[in-house]
């Protein structure tokens, strides 16, 4: 097992997002002491947006491409490059204004790629990233879950199905931000969830 784990919080320290995904790693790590762990922190190494420039670097045939635009396509070649190389991947996922951060959303602009990680075929569009098992711990203020305020899961769902990547395991410590009680509560969730996830 190879796991990669993806930080998509804006806070170095103190994200409940993080401490969900960590908890999930060790168990994962517990029940495959040999398995290999990478960890990508989207605060500490944040990748850049998908703009104009990016844009053109990337419609740009490679041997065509800039000094410039080569090093701004080489950072996407690298994420996809570690995410091709693991099995698991864990994401920690805060829940920002009812969305994903926009830190996970660079990643996954970065992630995909027509003719790398998805194809477009005669019977429609092929993901290409398969054989994939993805954790995604999800942390939020408030309770969302099962609920049509919730737009983190159906978008999770659908883009990362899109590439191929549809076993999907969402792991949910909600009501963080409503006193302690409620803290506990979530966090204790998620345990349920996790050991649920990893039946």
């Amino acid at each position: 097992m190879n796991i990669l784990q993806v930080n998509a919080s804006a806070r170095r320290e103190g994200a409940n997002s993080t401490r969900v995904a960590n908890t999930i790693v060790a168990h994962l790590h517990a029940g495959n002491p040999t398995a290999r762990v990478t960890v990508r922190d989207l605060a500490i190494t944040p990748h850049p947006l998908l703009d104009e420039s990016a844009l053109g670097a990337l419609f740009t045939p490679a041997e065509q491409r800039t000094p410039d635009q080569a090093r701004r396509v080489a950072l996407d070649d690298a994420l996809i490059a570690e995410l091709q190389q693991h099995d698991t991947v864990v994401l920690g996922v805060p829940m920002y204004n009812f969305g994903v951060p926009v830190q996970l959303k660079n990643w996954i602009d970065a992630i995909a790629r027509a003719g790398v990680t998805f194809r477009y075929t005669e019977k429609g569009p092929e993901g290409l990233l398969t054989g994939k098992t993805v954790y995604v711990a999800l942390a939020r203020g408030g309770r969302y879950r099962n609920t049509p305020n919730d737009s983190q899961v159906p978008y999770l769902k659908t883009v990362l199905g899109f590439l191929g990547m549809t076993d999907l395991r969402f792991i949910y410590a909600e009501g963080l931000a409503m006193g302690p009680e409620a803290l506990e509560k979530g966090l204790a969730e998620a345990e349920a969830d996790l050991r649920a996830a990893v039946a």
